[in-house]
């Protein structure tokens, strides 16, 4: 639909028309009062197209419109970033006169606001027709307001040919043995909710169903009934109390009863029954807790049990009874496949020359059951040769979307978007444009969908903050997978399941929302009015099959690009361009003709210099050289005054045998005049710089090198007057240098700190450490060379769940005593040669989950390791021989260990688990978690 692209242009147009400049000059405000008029229209189409979804299915002519509908609301973005950029470039310190002379001339733009006009009045004459002409799409419609199309959707009912018998049930054993012990009526004889979620076509359904079948016998009262997105509460107790009333084999005439009346006979009735009910497919908590209302507890044992894709409808099932249900394993899954696709041969067994095209149908399915048994199914009845199979693979998608034995898994997994609030939609899709299986970094793709445009401004939260609640919500609506958390339980990396991106990619192309471009099978022609570009494979020039598109995002994950894309105007509104990885080692001058771009993304790349007309992408956001060999901003990079996220850092030595192993940026001249910065880092301290660092206000991460100890009073100056800092990076300029930092008080209390080199005496029990003892999650200590143990002190700081401690202390001993750390999960020891005893007391660590200890050469043994029952992973690299055969001899058997040898040789693995702990954020995002 296109609800999410009217959306996005009547946002930006409440931003074209609030431009502080407007109320100056009378032929601007013209153009400002066209484009509010054109907004009025546009919401009342979105209103209308949100009308036509809840209300029927669309057919031909109405989708045609609906196409007219989105290419119009694209024109009109681009009018408006045009009308922004000719408003927006001027001489900002000049009058307000001064600009509007400007820009009301015939300049060397891009734009002139005689086009923009001219732009607008095509837009209304479009607009015009589209409204004459929504009366053929309500014709085509039909009664549109008559029947409300989810109450014609056929619910999930057990026995369903496209469900799954109690045989060909795997997978589910753990989850189904639990279900059950929820039903048994000793356990409990209150009423108990219990909730499986996850994401459409996992199977919920199908164990609920199972269970009911074998389990319904025990209770007098037995309802299952499945709850659309559009319920209404009368229906619902309707059909409760028909299925009531047939169970006593009674009519029920409840048609003229009004809604009260009915929750009043429901609960007369149920008042003297043990009775289970089951909601299938609950959407909302709101939609639940109405429905629970009328459901007493008879302190009989009665049981409801709910179905939702929701993490946040789940949360209502009493403490213990919320089941997630997940994604088969890949043996499971390939045994139900195998079951469907096979049905008459002995033991289900897939033929050799069959084995290779039926794996990779069960990998795309991704462990999704319904998908499984569905495409299982379809080639159970196709002759079993490579041939036919290898079609069916090539064409999965297309079969999905066409095949009538199909349809209904695309209908399942399409609701879930169909249902998803329109601000949600682009973000939802925009993820499809990674590679399968590709681990999207949290931090990484809010700031995209933030150059985007796709995040509304809420109250005083930062656009990031919006953002960051939108991907919860999509998460908990099970359209992404979180595959990594950190320490504190935060987001740190998604997926999408397979089968769920191919569908994405599928609603994309067909709203010309964006283009996965792969030309691995040949030349590949993208669709002109196609928004956004991924290049997965490239083995040909993209720039024929660019053609005419004004595309917003292109972004190149095929790292054999070996030149700067270059884009044709038609291209010039591109808001986001990502290059990260590709061997480019100049960006052209022209790159500041794309005055619109926000996210320049050029990570790993050969780039020395930026081109000094870089300083002319006013509306520049995030600018990212992580790993780059670019260490400077241009001269006049003060002009970039939208700039967000600055990150920027050279790895110098990766095995880190010096203190100075990375190269940070170096401080420009301007550097704080960027009020909007919220991440600046990996930055060279400078006296200048220290001085103005007040100056940017809104920083939410910082790091900082090369810091001397002069530096250190204007420094903590500067950082007290910060209110929004999050997470701290100090680095000291060299290894004898001294952090005088014990007079360090911040406003707002950090959740990540990092001090890298020597710090004066008192700092860890200054006011600094301890005002930040119930709020702090990590904290890493390097090349300290600290003579006293600063264990005891870091144990004040009850919060912490990731400690690591690298040369930080030259002491012997190191001791956790009962009580300590009762949050850390990962523990990190490395580089302490003169440590040779380390005890754990029974009651320390409680959830410590992962132990790194690396070059503590003089450690035999670690008494009382066997107390920490929660570890999941333990790496000992470079340690003593004795330890080894001490660790050995120990037998902890409920302890995953791996160890190398302990010489270190030239490559040895430590070095590369050295470089993923030591490195702050800003110079490296490696992470290492195979060995």
């Amino acid at each position: 639909m296109a609800e999410a692209a009217l959306l996005l242009v009547t946002t930006k147009i409440g931003i074209a028309v609030a431009a502080e400049i407007l109320h100056h000059a009378k032929s601007v405000a013209k153009l400002s009062e066209k484009m509010t008029l054109i907004r009025n229209d546009l919401e009342l189409i979105r209103a209308f197209l949100k009308e036509i979804g809840m209300k029927a299915p669309t057919d031909g002519v109405t989708e045609t419109w609906i196409g007219q509908v989105r290419r119009l609301a694209y024109d009109m973005e681009d009018l408006v970033e045009q009308f922004l950029y000719v408003v927006g470039k001027h001489d900002q310190k000049g009058s307000w006169w001064t600009s509007v002379k400007k820009i009301l001339k015939k300049p060397q733009y891009l734009f002139t606001l005689g086009e923009i006009a001219t732009g607008l009045e095509k837009i209304n004459q479009a607009l015009t027709h589209l409204k004459q002409n929504r009366d053929w799409t309500q014709a085509g419609v039909g009664d549109l307001f008559a029947t409300n199309y989810d109450s014609q959707q056929q619910p999930y009912l057990p026995g369903h040919d496209y469900s799954i018998s109690d045989d060909e049930l795997v997978g589910f054993d753990k989850n189904r043995k639990m279900l059950m012990g929820s039903l048994n009526l000793e356990n409990c004889p209150d009423l108990q909710i219990i909730a499986l979620w996850g994401m459409g076509g996992i199977g919920k359904s199908t164990l609920v169903s199972n269970v009911f079948r074998n389990e319904a016998s025990n209770f007098e009262c037995r309802v299952w009934v499945s709850v659309s997105q559009s319920y209404k509460l009368e229906d619902i107790s309707r059909r409760i109390l028909k299925e009531i009333y047939s169970e006593d084999k009674k009519a029920f005439d409840g048609e003229k009863l009004t809604c009260a009346e009915l929750q009043d006979k429901l609960k007369e009735i149920l008042k003297t029954k043990r009775y289970l009910i089951i909601l299938d497919d609950v959407w909302t908590a709101e939609a639940f807790r109405k429905i629970k209302e009328v459901l007493v507890d008879t302190k009989m044992g009665s049981r409801i049990i709910i179905t939702t894709r929701s993490d946040e409808v789940a949360s209502q099932a009493d403490d213990g009874y919320k089941i997630k249900v997940e994604p088969l394993e890949k043996e499971d899954a390939w045994h139900l496949f195998c079951r469907k696709a096979f049905p008459r041969t002995e033991n289900h067994i897939c033929p050799l020359a069959l084995r290779k095209c039926g794996e990779s149908i069960v990998e795309k399915c991704d462990g999704l059951p319904l998908a499984l048994v569905a495409i299982g199914s379809i080639l159970s009845l196709k002759e079993q040769n490579d041939t036919e199979w290898g079609l069916f693979e090539a064409q999965l998608i297309s079969e999905l979307n066409n095949n009538s034995n199909l349809k209904h898994v695309v209908k399942i997994l399409n609701l879930s978007y169909k249902y998803l609030p329109d601000d949600l939609k682009s973000c939802f899709l925009y993820c499809a444009m990674f590679p399968e299986d590709h681990m999207i970094h949290r931090k990484k793709l809010i700031r995209l969908w933030v150059a985007e445009g796709f995040i509304k401004q809420i109250g005083n939260c930062s656009l990031e903050d919006v953002a960051e609640g939108y991907l919860r919500e999509l998460v908990r609506r099970s359209m992404l997978q979180v595959v990594e958390r950190n320490s504190f339980n935060r987001i740190k990396c998604l997926r999408m399941h397979d089968l769920v991106r191919e569908l994405a990619i599928f609603q994309s192309k067909r709203e010309s929302f964006g283009t996965i471009y792969d030309d691995s099978h040949g030349v590949m022609q993208v669709e002109s009015d196609s928004r956004r570009m991924s290049v997965l494979q490239c083995k040909n020039d993209t720039q024929p099959s660019i053609g005419q598109c004004r595309l917003r995002t292109f972004i190149a994950f095929n790292t054999s690009m070996g030149s700067f894309p270059w884009f044709r105007s038609e291209s010039k509104y591109l808001a986001v361009l990502e290059l990260s990885g590709l061997p480019i080692e100049i960006v052209p001058n022209s790159i500041e003709e794309l005055f619109n771009l926000r996210y320049l993304g050029l990570d790993k790349t050969k780039v020395k210099v930026l081109p000094k007309s870089v300083v002319n992408l006013h509306n520049l956001e995030t600018l990212s050289l992580r790993g780059a060999d670019c260490l400077y901003l241009p001269r006049g990079s003060k002009k970039l005054k939208s700039l967000r996220h600055i990150i920027m850092g050279k790895l110098l030595d990766g095995t880190f045998s010096s203190f100075k192993s990375f190269e940070s940026m170096e401080p420009s001249e301007g550097l704080w005049s960027f009020k909007n910065l919220q991440t600046l880092g990996a930055v060279r301290a400078s006296k200048a710089f220290v001085a103005k660092l007040a100056s940017l206000s809104q920083l939410r991460t910082l790091s900082i090198t090369g810091v001397r100890s002069i530096h250190c009073a204007q420094l903590c100056d500067s950082l007290s007057k910060m209110h929004h800092l999050s997470l701290l990076e100090i680095s000291a300029s060299n290894e004898d240098e001294v952090l005088q930092l014990e007079t360090l008080t911040l406003s707002n209390r950090l959740k990540k700190l990092t001090l890298i080199g020597r710090f004066s005496e008192g700092t860890l029990t200054s006011p600094f450490c301890s005002n930040n003892g119930d709020v702090l999650h990590r904290f890493f200590l390097y090349w300290s060379q600290l003579s006293e143990n600063p264990v005891p002190c870091l144990s004040e700081l009850s919060n912490l769940t990731q400690i690591r401690l690298n040369k930080a202390y030259t002491g012997q001993e190191i001791n956790f005593q009962t009580e300590w750390f009762p949050n850390v999960k990962t523990l990190s020891l490395l580089n302490l040669p003169h440590v040779n005893q380390i005890c754990i007391h029974e009651g320390a660590l409680v959830r410590l989950e992962e132990l790194v200890i690396i070059n503590l050469a003089e450690l035999q043994d670690i008494p009382g390791l066997g107390h920490l029952k929660s570890l999941k992973e333990t790496q000992f690299y470079d340690m003593h021989p004795d330890f080894v055969r001490n660790l050995e001899a120990a037998r902890l058997e409920h302890i995953p260990i791996s160890y190398y040898r302990t010489v270190r040789e030239l490559n040895h693995p430590s070095q590369y688990i050295m470089f993923a702990l030591f490195m702050p954020f800003s110079v490296c995002s490696i992470t290492c978690t195979k060995f």
